[in-house]
């Protein structure tokens, strides 16, 4: 029999090891920032580096997005992005504090962006104010302007003004499947099916707006180191 002071000692062993409620047992955290240094901007590759930077208003400290990217697609697809350099991702799941800093309107949005595998291949997650074909979906960018994946999408995401929202998002590559959480953990507002790509870079930005992350972290089983791409300079 275990004496109660070791028992304790190796139940307290197992939770700190255990992942957080909602994350499988067989992923671990592969990437995370708290953006404490403004050092940690190294850690991506933008569109336009001079659009953002590190701030420590609002209670957090956060990668910022100020202003619009000098950055021109070569598709229809968003123009402010933030990759997490050096590794990709099949199977994770993401999670991140995000606020929205700019205007109210249908498609005020910020991006998640996943399975990134060029400039131009790539899959986003735009959550914005209200859906059409174009705002709030899961959207597959493949050499061509993007297109509109979602299978269930909600009605809309309320920012609101200087409020912080915690985002969700879910990416089987294995599977092909795709949700997002957005604050309501308990019911995805969005979910999709696709594998026209497999894994690849994790990001963050807007299409044509700005705002904040804060406090990523992303759990997988297949993270993997790997050069990420640049995108061209205007």
């Amino acid at each position: 029999m275990l004496r109660p002071a070791l028992f304790l000692t190796l139940l307290s062993t197992f939770a700190l090891a255990a992942n957080p409620e909602g994350i499988p047992a067989d992923y671990t955290l592969a990437y995370s920032q708290d953006f404490l240094s403004p050092d940690s901007v190294k850690d991506f590759v933008f569109t336009d580096a001079a659009a953002w930077k590190v701030s420590d208003g609002d209670s957090k400290t956060a990668l910022e997005l100020v202003t619009q990217s000098k950055y021109t697609p070569a598709v229809r697809s968003p123009v402010n992005i933030a990759l997490v350099r050096g590794k990709t991702f099949g199977d994770f799941i993401m999670e991140a504090q995000c606020l929205q800093t700019g205007k109210e309107y249908g498609h005020r949005d910020m991006c998640f962006f996943y399975g990134f595998q060029s400039p131009t291949k790539f899959y986003y997650t735009h959550i914005a104010t209200a859906p059409d074909p174009h705002a709030h979906n899961c959207f597959l960018v493949n050499d061509a302007p993007r297109v509109a994946i979602g299978k269930e999408v909600s009605a809309g995401a309320k920012w609101g003004l200087g409020v912080w929202h915690k985002v969700r998002l879910e990416r089987k590559a294995s599977e092909g499947s795709i949700r997002v959480w957005f604050d309501d953990m308990s019911k995805p507002i969005m979910t999709a099916q696709d594998t026209t790509h497999g894994a690849g870079f994790v990001g963050f930005g807007s299409f044509d707006d700005t705002g904040k992350v804060a406090n990523i972290r992303i759990w997988s089983k297949d993270a993997a180191a790997k050069d990420t791409p640049e995108f061209p300079k205007p």
